[in-house]
């Protein structure tokens, strides 16, 4: 089956409807802590000891590492675990229970990433086996979960050239299929400016989009994949920066193949080329206005941040609202309970080194549960930090 066919009527992933929410009960935690030990992904004598980037694909409920060279590229079909560890210096002060002549200390990022047509079973075993692998890398992670329609920040900043792609692993479920077959099939990428751009971030991504001429947009650049040549498509009012990105996706296929490159204008006659080969014969150019829905929207960002506070100080456990507006501060932070960031942009689980066993377990609950009441938060991503391994983006979100 050609990879642009069977997605028009797929019932795109809803996070909420996954088992994650049965993580970090006490059995599981035994279990996770147990099953981190044995799993061969992590067991390699690399992982949690040299700093680098590290990806899994989900394939039958088994972590499979992704091939080196398709780093930067997702299926909107399946789940994805990355891990990036990396080297910091402690800063003065900064030396807890360690060694004094230890200068640097390890910091890991682990990210499961849902394509919009990820299937539950995928998705919750890539939830899970991400809680694993902080299992693994003894507790001090930040975890992410990435939703394909609104990547992190701290996510696209390791994927600069990201590519998502549709199609997906084949398995024994619902499930869009890849064309292993040796004949090509038409690929339209849609080449545009991150959501978040306009934030400060200059991010632009690379969308596989079905090959009809309706998905073409007159902001975008447009990479028309023929086999036998290449056509670039360059909308009236699209970007330098991604006029740019579309050469150096040009770049990229042309290094694997040797094939004849046209770029053209949406102003120029010739550009009608590309749109007759999307099945636009009969469209007037002159008066047509080119315009489809990006693949991922524009983010929802709200004004006005929230802390909430997880705590069973009393008794039992109760989620409170703390604070609201843009005063919040690291002061408001207490190391004796887990608390919620909603930032607007993100939100974040702030995990205090003593909050009790009961609170800890409660974060990707609490989490879900909020979003679920807060449909208007949704879609944005969200990450767990421990006390003490808090990464810049956190702060960032705390204090912005």
């Amino acid at each position: 089956m050609p990879p642009h066919e069977g997605l028009v009527h797929q019932q795109e992933y809803d996070w909420r409807d996954s088992n994650v929410s049965l993580i970090n009960s006490d059995l599981d935690h035994k279990v996770k802590h147990q099953s981190a030990t044995t799993e061969p992904a992590w067991n390699n004598g690399t992982i949690g000891i040299e700093p680098g980037l590290y990806i899994w694909r989900i394939e039958d409920f088994e972590v499979v590492p992704w091939p080196k060279e398709k780093y930067g590229s997702f299926h909107e079909g399946d789940s994805y675990i990355v891990l990036k560890s990396e080297k910091v210096q402690r800063k003065q002060g900064d030396v807890d229970e360690e060694s004094e002549d230890e200068k640097d200390k390890m910091v890991h990022d682990i990210f499961f990433w849902l394509g919009a047509h990820t299937s539950q079973d995928e998705a919750g075993t890539a939830a899970y086996k991400t809680v694993e692998l902080d299992e693994f890398l003894h507790g001090t992670a930040t975890q992410y979960r990435e939703l394909q329609s609104s990547p992190s920040d701290a996510f696209s900043a390791i994927f600069p050239r990201m590519k998502i792609l549709r199609g997906g692993v084949k398995s024994g479920f619902t499930h869009v299929e890849t064309n292993e077959e040796n004949v090509h099939t038409d690929t339209l990428l849609r080449i545009f400016k991150h959501p978040s751009a306009a934030a400060g971030r200059d991010g632009v991504l690379v969308h596989e989009v079905e090959p009809r001429w309706e998905c073409l947009d007159e902001d975008d650049v447009f990479v028309l994949d023929k086999g036998d040549k290449i056509f670039v498509w360059q909308g009236k009012n699209c970007s330098p920066m991604e006029k740019l990105k579309a050469a150096q996706v040009v770049n990229d296929v042309t290094i694997a193949k040797h094939v004849d490159v046209e770029v053209l204008s949406q102003v120029e006659s010739r550009s009608k080329v590309v749109v007759d080969y999307l099945g636009g014969k009969d469209v007037d150019m002159l008066e047509t206005t080119f315009k489809s829905q990006r693949p991922i929207p524009t983010s929802n960002e709200r004004d006005v941040k929230k802390l909430f506070r997880l705590s069973d100080a009393e008794g039992e456990l109760s989620f409170d609202l703390v604070k609201e507006g843009n005063a919040i501060g690291r002061g408001d932070l207490d190391g004796n309970d887990v608390f919620l960031l909603d930032s607007g942009r993100s939100i974040w689980v702030w995990e205090g080194k003593g909050a009790s066993r009961a609170e800890k377990k409660m974060w990707l609950k609490v989490m879900q549960q909020y979003v679920q009441e807060r449909q208007d938060a949704a879609g944005l991503s969200a990450a767990k930090v421990v006390q003490g391994n808090e990464g810049n983006g956190f702060w960032m979100a705390v204090e912005a």
